[in-house]
């Protein structure tokens, strides 16, 4: 098997501040500092709460990947806070558009419906109609061989079939916990996709996602065709999302699709989107794109109990992860060349 690989360039990020009063000394290098928070910060987009003025900022620079104004990189600024059983992160990054127009239909002169996608797409590489995404992966018990040398890279497999390549672990019984936001699916209802990457190989029929699967509780969406030359359904009021509709449809608002509420131009959803439950529904969120820059924020238990996911629950343990981001991009993502790391304000 071909490994991803790439240099793994020395990133410099400058020492990071105490993560509260009573840390002093600077956290190390690409440390992400848990702080205490005394009350929990309010998830609304606006990242402004009291909370996130005692964490730390962990500065990470993401590249290699397509869009960001052409330059294919951003540098995403993290922090983290726990309050009670939970734990908080606000995620912020530079993106210059609000990517959401993923793959709809739109209607032709003709008044026939066509569906948008990338001219450059040859299969699973839309960088035109998509939406904006990030990702973080999570070493779930230390288990992945290489990781927390060498950061998520070690899970990635050129090749097979795919630009990009396909995600998977070395040996069975490595397993990595895969947060996935995709903001115009799952941030509809306040989600983040809890995912995981585990040992299977790619292969075209049986594993088309080879190891990359979704905790027990999807889907999260559903995709429809033309029936009749015609979207299977719209959302319920008929509004196209080039005249201030949206760009997917929320379970329990799509109706059967009446042609003659829209007219040449008009482009509207190509699925549906739907709630999450039980184990893939871990992680709540919520976000805003203004001037050119994202703010996520996203909680979770710290424990969940899922062997599908990294349980924070040593607060003397170093947790490793890594990240991406996708710039209205399906694959082609920025990613940190670095092992990054997360440790709890002692």
């Amino acid at each position: 098997m071909q490994i991803r690989t790439k240099l793994f360039i020395a990133l410099g990020a400058a020492s990071l501040a105490a993560a509260c009063s009573s840390v002093n000394a600077p956290a190390p290098a690409n440390t992400l500092v848990v702080a205490r928070a005394a009350t929990a910060p309010v998830l609304d987009g606006n990242g402004n709460d009291a909370a996130w003025s005692a964490a730390a900022p962990l500065n990470v620079k993401l590249g290699g990947g397509a869009n960001f104004g052409g330059t294919g990189e951003t540098t995403a600024t993290l922090k983290a806070v726990t309050s009670g059983d939970m734990i908080y992160f606000l995620i912020q990054y530079a993106d210059p558009t609000q990517s959401v127009r993923r793959g709809p239909y739109q209607k032709q002169t003709d008044g026939s419906w066509k569906k948008l996608s990338d001219p450059g797409d040859k299969g699973g590489d839309d960088n035109l109609y998509y939406e904006d995404k990030w990702a973080l992966i999570w070493n779930i018990d230390n288990s992945v061989a290489g990781f927390n040398e060498n950061g998520c890279a070690v899970l990635c497999h050129l090749g097979e079939g795919k630009p990009f390549g396909n995600k998977y672990t070395s040996k069975e019984g490595e397993l990595a916990d895969m947060w996935h936001m995709k903001s115009g699916r799952n941030g509809v209802f306040g989600q983040v996709d809890d995912q995981y990457v585990d040992a299977t190989r790619y292969d075209a029929k049986n594993a088309p996602n080879a190891g990359r699967k979704g905790d027990p509780g999807g889907p999260d969406y559903k995709g429809f065709s033309l029936v009749n030359g015609k979207p299977e359904f719209m959302n319920k009021g008929a509004k196209a999302a080039t005249a201030g509709g949206t760009y997917f449809i929320k379970d329990g608002d799509q109706v059967a699709f009446d042609d003659s509420k829209f007219k040449a131009g008009d482009e509207v959803s190509s699925y549906v989107v739907f709630k999450l439950l039980g184990d893939r529904a871990d992680l709540q969120s919520a976000y805003r794109w203004q001037d050119g820059k994202w703010t996520f924020e996203v909680a979770r238990k710290l424990v969940t109990g899922s062997k599908y996911d990294v349980q924070f629950n040593d607060p003397a343990k170093t947790y490793y992860f890594g990240m991406a981001a996708f710039d209205n991009a399906q694959v082609r993502h920025a990613i940190s060349y670095d092992a990054l790391k997360m440790e709890f304000a002692k």
